[in-house]
C-alpha cells in the first residue's frame, strides 16, 4: 500500500510540474496567436514570436497588424513593423494609412508612412484628408482700402493633405497667416472699399495666385471669401488724431512762448528795479557830495539854494503834468 500510495503521489507531482511547464510555455509563447496567424495565410515561425518576447516585443501588436495587411494585399515583413515599433511607431496606424492609401490608389509606400508616423503626424488622418479634403475657417481679417475704410473678411481655405510634404511641412497655422497676409495685401491694392465690396472673388483670386501652399504639408484647392463687412473708417480717425496731435504741439509752443515772455517781463522788472536801486542810491550821495563842496568851497550858499529851487519847481512840474494826465 504505501508503494501504490508513494507511486500516486509521484504522478500528482510530475502531472503538476507539466501543468506549470505547459502554463509557463504557453505564457512565454504565443500558440494561440501562432495559430491565427498560420490560418490567415502569415508565414510566421514559433522562433520569431519567441525572439520578439525575448527583444520584448509585443508579438500581439506585429502579428495582428500584419494579418489585416496581409489580408488586404500589402507585402509586408515582421522585421519591418518590428523596426517600427522599436522605433517608437505606431504600427497599426501606420498599416491602418497604407490599407486606406491602398484603397484609395494613393502612392504611399511602408517607409515613408513610417516616417511620417515618426514625426509626429496622423498619417492616417493623413491619408484621410487627401482623399476627402478639409474645409480651414480663418478668424477675421482686418484691413484697410486707399480710401481709408477697413474691410473685415472671412475666408474658407478647402485643402488637402500633400502626402509628399508631410515630413517637414508647415502646418494649418501657416496656411492661415499667408491667406490673412493675402487678403490684407489685395485690400490695401484697393483705391476704394466698395470695389471689394463689388467683387469679393478678388481677394481669392489674388490670393490664390500667389502660391501659399508652397513649403506646407497641405494643397490648396480653393479660397472662397464667405463674408466681407466693413469696419471702421481709419483714415477719417487717423486724421482726427493727428489734428488732436497737432493742436497739443500748437498749444504746447503756445505755453512755452507764454513762459518765455513771462520770463522775459520778470527779468526786465528785476533789471528796472536794479536801476531804481542805484537811482536811489546815487540821489542818497547828492546830499553829501554837495555838502562836501560847501566844505572845500566849490559851492557857495546860494548856488544850494538855487538847487534846491531848481528841485522844488521839478517836483511842481512833475505833480502838475500828473494831476493834468489823471483829468485826461
Amino acid at each position: 500500500m504505501d508503494f501504490i500510495g508513494n507511486g500516486f503521489a509521484g504522478i500528482i507531482v510530475t502531472a503538476v510540474i507539466i501543468l506549470i511547464f505547459l502554463s509557463l510555455f504557453l505564457r512565454f509563447v504565443p500558440v494561440g496567436l501562432w495559430i491565427t496567424a498560420y490560418f490567415s495565410g502569415v508565414k510566421v515561425g514559433i522562433g520569431t514570436l519567441v525572439g520578439m518576447r525575448l527583444r520584448q516585443v509585443s508579438p500581439h501588436a506585429i502579428i495582428r497588424p500584419l494579418i489585416k495587411a496581409t489580408k488586404a494585399g500589402l507585402n509586408l515583413s515582421t522585421n519591418e513593423l518590428e523596426a517600427h515599433f522599436l522605433a517608437g511607431g505606431n504600427v497599426n496606424l501606420v498599416i491602418d494609412a497604407l490599407i486606406a492609401s491602398h484603397r484609395a490608389e494613393i502612392d504611399l509606400e511602408f517607409e515613408k508612412a513610417a516616417a511620417i508616423d515618426l514625426a509626429g503626424r496622423n498619417v492616417f488622418e493623413a491619408v484621410q484628408m487627401s482623399v476627402n479634403p478639409i474645409v480651414i475657417v480663418t478668424p477675421d481679417i482686418a484691413a484697410v482700402a486707399k480710401d481709408g475704410i477697413e474691410i473685415i473678411a472671412k475666408a474658407k481655405v478647402t485643402v488637402r493633405a500633400n502626402i509628399e510634404r508631410l515630413v517637414g511641412g508647415a502646418g494649418e497655422d501657416t496656411i492661415i497667416a499667408r491667406v490673412g497676409e493675402g487678403v490684407v495685401t489685395t485690400v490695401g491694392s484697393a483705391d476704394k472699399h466698395s470695389d471689394v465690396l463689388e467683387n469679393p472673388d478678388m481677394i481669392s483670386k489674388t490670393v490664390l495666385g500667389k502660391g501659399l501652399d508652397s513649403g506646407t504639408a497641405f494643397e490648396i484647392l480653393s479660397i472662397d471669401i464667405a463674408d466681407v463687412d466693413v469696419g471702421r473708417n481709419i483714415g477719417a480717425k487717423l486724421q482726427t488724431e493727428q489734428a488732436e496731435a497737432d493742436k497739443n504741439i500748437a498749444q504746447a509752443k503756445a505755453e512755452e512762448r507764454r513762459s518765455m515772455a513771462i520770463a522775459q517781463e520778470q527779468e526786465m522788472r528785476a533789471e528796472t528795479q536794479k536801476m531804481r536801486a542805484r537811482v536811489v542810491e546815487a540821489e542818497a550821495e547828492v546830499p553829501l557830495a554837495m555838502a562836501e563842496a560847501l566844505r572845500s568851497g566849490n559851492i557857495g550858499v546860494m548856488d544850494n539854494y538855487k538847487m534846491k529851487n531848481i528841485n522844488a519847481d521839478t517836483d511842481m512840474r512833475a505833480s502838475i503834468s500828473g494831476q493834468s494826465n489823471e483829468e485826461e
